[in-house]
């Protein structure tokens, strides 16, 4: 009996440390397209955050002034417009190096501002209320469809489609949204992607 209970101890154990079922957030992009933000350029009215890993008294969250900078402690201004977020987190780090030693910088876009149309997501269809959408990062699938109101009374779900542009070319994606709707299926609830359009079908009849 002792035993017995030994091994269910060790069973709940194992079973409290198992990785939870994650949401599944889409086909892996293409190595240029990490958030599709790799190849982006930051323009003005962009707001950027700037993560300085373990100094937390260096790390902001900026829009980007008219004149393309931004004001970073210690360092004072750097140049961001017109640069990708890699190139502006190099230079922070070079000149951050003098400060403190091995800086890790990471540069992200919170809002996408000076590209509003490019950045945009678009939801059509058999949706109740079809839109456009300005870009939030950590948006999916399902947050969209709700955004727009959810399906409307003759949408075709399980036929929906993400096109998405992937080095010039259009890709479509299918997407079980039935399942997502219906059972909790996750499996296709995607990151949506700046110039993303969502396009429910309707039931043929």
């Amino acid at each position: 009996m002792r035993n017995i209970t030994i091994l269910v101890l060790i069973l709940a154990i194992v079973g409290c440390g198992t990785t939870p079922k994650s949401v599944s957030y889409g086909p892996e992009p293409s190595s240029n397209k990490k958030l599709l933000v790799a190849n982006y350029l930051i323009g003005v009215d962009d707001k950027v955050q700037v993560d300085v890993w373990k100094h937390p008294d260096l790390s902001i969250s900026v829009p980007v002034r008219p004149d393309g900078k931004i004001s970073v402690p210690l360092i004072g201004e750097v140049l961001a417009g017109g640069r990708s977020p890699q190139e502006v987190a190099s230079e922070i780090e070079t000149r951050l190096s003098e400060y403190i030693k091995q800086p890790n910088v990471a540069v992200i876009l919170i809002e996408l501002r000076s590209h509003e149309y490019l950045s945009r997501v678009r939801v059509t269809g058999a949706v109740r209320s079809p839109l456009s959408l300005t870009y939030r990062q950590g948006m999916t699938v399902l947050d969209v469809v709700l955004a727009a109101g959810g399906l409307n009374d003759f949408a075709s779900p399980n036929g929906t489609k993400l096109f998405r542009r992937n080095d010039g070319k259009l890709q479509s994606i299918e997407i079980e949204l039935g399942d997502i709707f219906n059972s909790g299926d996750m499996n296709t609830n995607y990151a949506m992607e700046p110039g993303d359009i969502l396009s429910v079908p309707e039931r043929t009849f």
